[in-house]
């Protein structure tokens, strides 16, 4: 075993020209170039398991992942981080990914454009696009499918000229938003930004999912190196327990208390650097009394032992509706299918940990809180709850974040951060760890299904009976919801006569389940699905004609009893639009999947919607365009100022974009598909108020949009519920080799309304693919029989690399949403609702085995017979 260097020691090398020398400590060369040398183009998105290539740089003119690069092998060496690259250099990269829409969250692109420039500074225009998927291996994308981050790189191998031109108004092809700062890593996330006399934190979990917390020693972590302050529980002022719905989610574990799940906190450790911090959290020393862990979601609802501290039921939710006489429709129907269906759960693996810096003002008693997540004025909220102070206390600002698709929601550590930065009275930042951010936040649902669905001899649809059981894991998070979701979508884009659904959501001690795009509405329908392919095998007919047989039409009752409006239009243009392509297939022997489905934009159910936006005239001519919606990567700050554009006819240059809870404009979660629909339409009421004041300088131009007209689900006495104010749709085809049962395209026909800004909806849908491939067939999040994830790095989690991605062709139609602005509907979650179904759909034409379980195997795999 190799002795560690002494902590005095340094070690020095050359970074963009300039020698440096750095402390030989640091447990990677990453961490010295960002937490010593402040250089943060190079990203830490999993060090240092370096499975993501978002800390890519070069030494000695070779591309390194830096997260597995010593600092003592770095003596000596020329390093390069996107920083010193030459600015003509950068600013054809950063042209290129903005033009092409190669980036959405942006925090994989810095690393990624130091991979393509090793590979085109070696071949230069010889560089071909298959090469470079496969040199990205060493990297990952969550968001954009990597099909326009290939079109970038080969537009700067081949000296492409590209348009880098802002977006003009609605339907306009724009750059988005900041993206060519984000292209090269200028634009900082949390964990980027740095404050003078700024603390680091590291939190301390727990050992147990299920267990009493006898005692905590912290004597050890606070005699450590370079550490402040140590707090727990018992320095809470406020309220312990935090959440979006319920408020069942303790901050800590304090002594006397329960676990509940593997990503409990018990601790946070304050220290001068990160390193000490996460040290000296690691001495902390816990004593517990560890009992039977609850991890069967059916047993537990029958389980005499509660799985969770607190509650008083294993049962979080029942989601329950019926129409007609289904059990007379089956008797009746010439065909019917009863199946049991099995989804996965599935872990996020957005790029960016969860990051939180928390700065007081000591000359007037506020705090600012720098926040990724995903609704910053819940964060205020839950935070002044915590510190048991007034709401004007706090402000928190939104960090354009590094990806979420539903992950970011609850909060991580922002409660933690802000309590030790109220206490010090000091900035504290706190960053999570991979492992920590994987232990930590809410997943997706795995769900059980059994579904039987009948149908005439013509093959139209009498009924549908489904009965679902959802692992919600140990808080509530928006698990009740998501299970409601899955009921209400559980017939699909279809007219049913008769039905009869019901969903429960179960606590158990495994990892908490909540939002992630779709929402329960994408396992719903992996379902729906499969039992329409099989009984149009029954019947003798295809799959895109026994879906053209049963579409839901403008007038007809959907699901939970909704009466479908002109919106609907859109699921039968897009299985119209697919037909050319699903019949070429065919034609050519190909194995052929089809999916159809659709998507709610919004919360619907009943609540009351609310967005605000405030649009600014300031002096210095520029205009503040303020709104309620956390940027991800999906564009709604684009969107923003596509909107003020199209309405006060001004150039995009002029536009700012801003989220801070300074105005009270946000009112919930950026979720539901409904970020560009809200944001749109109270930006587009806000420009609409400053017409009519001359639009004036130093003024505040409200616009308020309010979606109130939806019902509960199984609403008592209501019988045709408005479930839901707007849905998308769309169409996907899987075509494959028969024999190889490998994908060879991806076609995606969706329907979203009105294309806000078409580039950025095309990377929305293509993104969604990749993500919907690999719930289909790769992707798993499992746990063990002690409530612990069993696949605990990037790799592990089985997501789809560059190299095994196949061509997805994309088109879009239009069929407006009637009472939403310009007629627009939701693309972000869609887009992975048609793919598993189609996936499975295809590998029975490929073998004839029909796929019950996700994740699917092809080529004859027992475990999904």
């Amino acid at each position: 075993m190799t002795a560690s260097p002494p902590l005095d020691t340094k070690v020095s090398f050359t970074v963009n020209g300039q020698p440096v020398s750095v402390a030989s400590d640091h447990p990677h060369l990453l961490a010295a170039l960002r937490d010593e040398l402040n250089i943060t183009s190079a990203k830490d998105g999993c060090s240092p398991s370096g499975q993501c290539g978002c800390c890519t740089i070069m030494i000695d003119g070779k591309a390194q992942v830096s997260c597995q690069y010593s600092v003592a092998k770095a003596e000596g060496k020329n390093i390069t981080t996107l920083e010193g690259v030459d600015e003509a250099e950068r600013q054809q990269y950063a042209d290129a990914f903005a033009a092409c829409g190669g980036l959405q969250c942006g925090f994989c692109i810095p690393g990624i454009v130091m991979r393509a420039k090793s590979q085109i500074d070696k071949k230069g225009a010889d560089l071909k696009r298959e090469d470079m998927a496969r040199h990205l291996g060493a990297h990952l994308c969550r968001c954009t499918g990597y099909v326009k981050v290939l079109d970038a790189i080969e537009a700067v191998a081949q000296g492409t000229p590209v348009d880098v031109s802002m977006p003009s108004g609605i339907g306009s092809r724009g750059t988005k938003y900041e993206a060519s700062a984000l292209a090269l890593g200028d634009r900082g996330y949390v964990d980027d930004i740095r404050v003078p006399g700024m603390l680091h934190a590291a939190l301390h979990l727990t050992a147990h999912v299920r267990a009493d917390i006898v005692s905590i020693d912290s004597s050890a972590a606070l005699a450590a190196s370079g550490v402040t302050a140590v707090f727990t529980a018992a320095d809470v002022p406020g309220d312990l327990r935090v959440g979006i719905i319920y408020k069942d989610w303790p901050v800590f574990i304090g002594v006397g208390e329960r676990t509940s799940y593997a990503g409990d906190v018990l601790a946070i450790v304050v220290a001068n650097t990160r390193r000490e911090a996460r040290a000296a959290a690691a001495l902390i020393q816990v004593e517990y009394n560890v009992h039977r862990p609850i991890v069967d979601a059916h047993a537990a609802i029958e389980d005499t032992e509660i799985a969770v501290a607190g509650t008083t039921d294993n049962v979080l939710s029942r989601s329950e509706y019926a129409r007609g006489d289904v059990d007379a429709a089956l008797s009746v129907s010439a065909f019917s299918v009863t199946e049991t269906f099995q989804t996965q759960r599935i872990e996020h693996a957005f790029l960016e940990p969860e990051a939180t810096l928390a700065v007081p003002n000591t000359a007037d008693g506020t705090m600012h809180v720098y926040s990724g997540g995903q609704g910053v004025w819940d964060d205020r909220d839950q935070i002044c709850a915590v510190l048991n102070v007034p709401t004007d206390k706090v402000t928190v600002e939104l960090v354009s974040n590094g990806g979420a698709f539903g992950g970011k929601e609850d909060m991580s550590n922002q409660a933690q951060t802000a309590l030790a930065a109220w206490l010090l009275q000091k900035p504290v930042s706190c960053t999570l760890s991979r492992e920590e951010s994987l232990l930590m936040h809410a997943k997706r649902h795995p769900i059980h299904m059994v579904y039987t669905v009948g149908a005439t001899a013509e093959g139209k649809i009498t009924a549908v009976r489904a009965r679902m059981v959802g692992d919600s894991g140990a808080y509530a998070s928006v698990g009740m919801k998501v299970l409601e979701r899955a009921a209400g979508h559980a017939t699909g884009p279809y007219h049913t006569p008769a039905v009869d659904v019901s969903s429960i959501a179960v606590r158990t001690n495994n990892p908490v389940c909540g939002a992630f795009r779709g929402f329960g509405a994408n396992q719903a329908q992996f379902a729906m699905e499969g039992c329409l392919d099989r009984l149009a095998e029954q019947i003798g007919i295809s799959g895109w004609e026994i879906r053209k047989r049963n579409v839901i039409h403008p007038g007809e009752v959907w699901g939970p009893g909704q009466i479908m409006d002109d919106g609907c239009l859109g699921a039968e243009e897009c299985l119209d639009t697919i037909k050319s392509a699903y019949d070429v297939a065919v034609a050519e022997g190909k194995a052929v999947g089809l999916g159809l489905g659709l998507k709610n934009s919004g919360l619907g159910n009943g609540f009351r919607e609310i967005a605000r936006a405030v649009v600014h005239f300031r002096a210095d001519d520029i205009v503040e365009v303020r709104h309620g919606w956390t940027e991800m990567g999906q564009g709604v700050h684009t969107v923003a100022l596509q909107v003020a554009v199209e309405e006060l006819g001004i150039e995009s240059s002029r536009i700012r974009v801003i989220v801070d809870t300074t105005r009270q404009l946000g009112f919930g979660q950026t979720t539901g598909s409904r970020g560009t629909l809200m944001a749109a339409a109270s930006v587009k009421l806000a420009c609409e108020e400053a017409k009519k004041a001359s639009c004036a300088v130093g003024v505040d131009y409200m616009g308020e949009y309010v979606i109130d007209w939806t019902q509960h689900l199984g609403e008592p006495g209501v019988e045709n519920p408005t479930i839901h104010s707007a849905f998308g749709y769309a169409a996907q085809l899987v075509v494959m080799d028969k024999t190889t049962q490998e994908i060879e395209k991806v076609v995606a026909v969706h329907d979203v309304g009105r294309a806000v800004n078409p580039t950025l909806c095309e990377g929305q849908i293509e993104g969604a693919v990749h993500m919907g491939l690999g719930y289909a067939l790769s992707e798993n999040f499992p746990s063990n029989e002690l409530g612990f994830p069993t696949n605990m790095t990037l790799r592990s989690l089985g997501i789809i690399r560059p190299k095994d991605m196949p061509p997805i062709e994309v088109t879009m139609v239009e069929c407006p949403q009637p009472r939403s602005p310009y007629g627009i509907k939701g693309v972000g979650e869609i887009g992975l609702v048609p793919t598993a179904p189609a996936v499975a759909a295809a590998l029975h034409n490929a073998d004839g085995m029909w796929r019950t379980t996700l994740p699917m195997k092809p080529k004859n795999n027992d475990s999904n017979e």
